[in-house]
């Protein structure tokens, strides 16, 4: 967690930002992922030098080559003049020229072929529009410890955060709580191939790798599991340029070297060589739009007829998992009640031909203020082969926040998601705890709870006959608290003594006249 002073430094950087005349948070965001980028490239290209020094032989890797780079008069300027290390002491003026003139077309045409940063920086441009604001930037940066791998994550969680108080822009963030609460549900492995088909800035991704460097932390002195953490487990897709820089650089700085992050159209394109490749599939994708059949991939068509984004997504998840594969994501609500004919297929394949874990409804206010819709995250394994015995559902009604288009927290922070430890009454404040307990017990202990509790269990046969309804309102029963009734005679005494008030009255009354 970053302190107040650096929040504030970062509060006056973007306030400058919106002054200078950059009123998109993405657009401020992704200029600063660009100067991280390339405060980045210095760092590996320093530890490059240090290690050569150290072995005394000649770098194995130069990421800023020898000479210049031919763009002006005199053949350019040298490659090393464009380190963070050298710009930053620069004086305002000659940074921003070096930066818009050399910088940037070096970072379109860099080196580094075949890394994530290199294919989506192909499209940067510089867009601050000052010097001043420039070095502002840079100062700030500078003084960051970019060395600490939580310090530069949670600095770039914050900066994303200012996503969501945007507006139209916040569709790209997930709140960091509901996303902490799906990973610990599916609590992923050290082995698991992780996939987030519709990405954004990598909010699912990155949170995925911090549990596994909280629960597993041996993993790191496992050769085989560390290259594997670092360049094969984190997968995620997007058709959104500045969404791929953005989240490979959230990846980046969050530790994983080389996340997979690509550009994909993921209902669009066919998903040949994805196709049963991951083991676990966490996503909050785009929902309440509609695709033509002509623009669907044809392999999810094949799976559920329909042009319901938020249908063809679950088909998606469907196709990339692997058998035995798990997945928790978010749905609007009518996915797991609407009555057409693709909606009834997609629920039906989920509990007949795969294995539904559980359904988690959530409060809907929990994507306002830009979205209201009521919500549900759905967990559940791919089997090919059924499997599906007790479904569990849970009806959340508080995440630690207020539920109006303020948003506002009902507990210090330290209290939100699910591994907050709660005094006794806040559970009402903050369900996300007992979510996340009572998940581990759904073969357990919740099975014996009645369906007048937040939690419960429902048989396989009951579903079917419900024709495949997945809407906790249609297990849940309502407790109607019983009516405190009088005995008849006892109201009728009652009456009888208002009515002889009331005739007293009139009758002092008509004596006062």
């Amino acid at each position: 967690m970053i302190t107040g002073g650096l929040k504030n430094k970062i509060d006056a950087v973007w306030n400058a930002f919106w002054a200078g005349g950059i009123s998109n948070p993405i657009e401020v965001i992704e200029q600063i992922t660009y100067l991280l980028f390339i405060k980045g490239l210095d760092d590996i290209h320093t530890r490059e030098e240090n290690k050569a020094n150290t072995l005394g032989r000649p770098m194995e890797r130069r990421v800023f080559p020898e000479g210049k780079d031919g763009i002006g008069a005199g053949g350019g300027i040298a490659f090393e003049e464009m380190r963070w290390s050298r710009l930053k002491n620069k004086d305002p003026k000659t940074m921003f020229d070096l930066v818009a003139e050399h910088v940037f077309p070096f970072l379109r045409t860099m080196a580094e072929e075949g890394t994530a940063h290199a294919t989506h920086m192909k499209g940067a441009r510089f867009t601050i529009p000052t010097p001043a604001l420039l070095a502002r930037v840079v100062d700030l940066l500078a003084e960051i410890p970019m060395e600490d791998r939580d310090t530069k994550g949670d600095l770039y969680e914050y900066m994303l955060s200012k996503i969501a108080t945007a507006g139209q822009n916040g569709q790209f963030r997930t709140p960091r709580h509901i996303i902490a609460l799906m990973v610990e549900m599916t609590a992923p492995t050290p082995q698991d191939v992780i996939c987030d088909p519709a990405c954004g800035t990598a909010g699912f991704l990155v949170a995925a790798g911090e549990y596994l460097r909280d629960n597993h932390p041996n993993l790191f002195h496992d050769q085989v599991l560390n290259a594997h953490f670092n360049n094969s487990m984190f997968h995620g897709f997007d058709f959104d340029s500045t969404m791929l820089r953005i989240g490979t650089m959230n990846m980046t700085l969050h530790g994983v070297d080389n996340p997979d992050i690509r550009y994909k159209d993921s209902l669009s394109q066919d998903h040949a060589g994805d196709e049963d490749r991951y083991s676990l599939v966490l996503a909050n994708p785009p929902f309440a739009g509609s695709l033509d059949y002509e623009s669907t991939a044809k392999d999810l068509l094949s799976i559920v007829k329909t042009k319901k984004t938020e249908l063809l997504f679950m088909a998606l998840f469907l196709k990339l998992l692997k058998p035995g594969g798990r997945a928790a994501v978010i749905v609007p609500d009518g996915v797991l009640f609407g009555s057409s004919t693709a909606h009834k297929a997609i629920r039906k394949m989920l509990v007949e031909d795969h294995r539904l874990d559980g359904i988690v409804k959530l409060p809907s206010g929990v994507f306002r203020p830009y979205a209201g819709v009521s919500t549900a995250i759905v967990l559940f394994t791919k089997t090919n082969s059924g499997g599906t015995d007790q479904v569990w559902f849970y009806d959340c009604q508080a995440d630690g926040l207020s539920l109006d288009d303020k948003r506002n927290l009902l507990l210090s922070e330290d209290k939100l998601g699910p591994n907050a430890a709660l005094d006794e009454g806040e559970h009402a404040k903050n369900n996300l705890p007992d979510v996340a307990a009572r998940w581990q017990q759904r073969e357990g202990a919740e099975r014996d709870r009645t369906r007048t509790d937040q939690s419960f269990c429902v048989p396989k046969s009951d579903i079917v006959k419900a024709d495949y309804d997945l809407s906790i309102n249609r297990y849940k029963l309502v407790v109607h608290e019983a009516a405190d009734h009088r005995p008849p005679k006892e109201i009728i005494a009652e009456l009888k003594t208002l009515e002889q008030e009331i005739a007293d009255g009139l009758a002092e009354l008509e004596m006062m006249l």
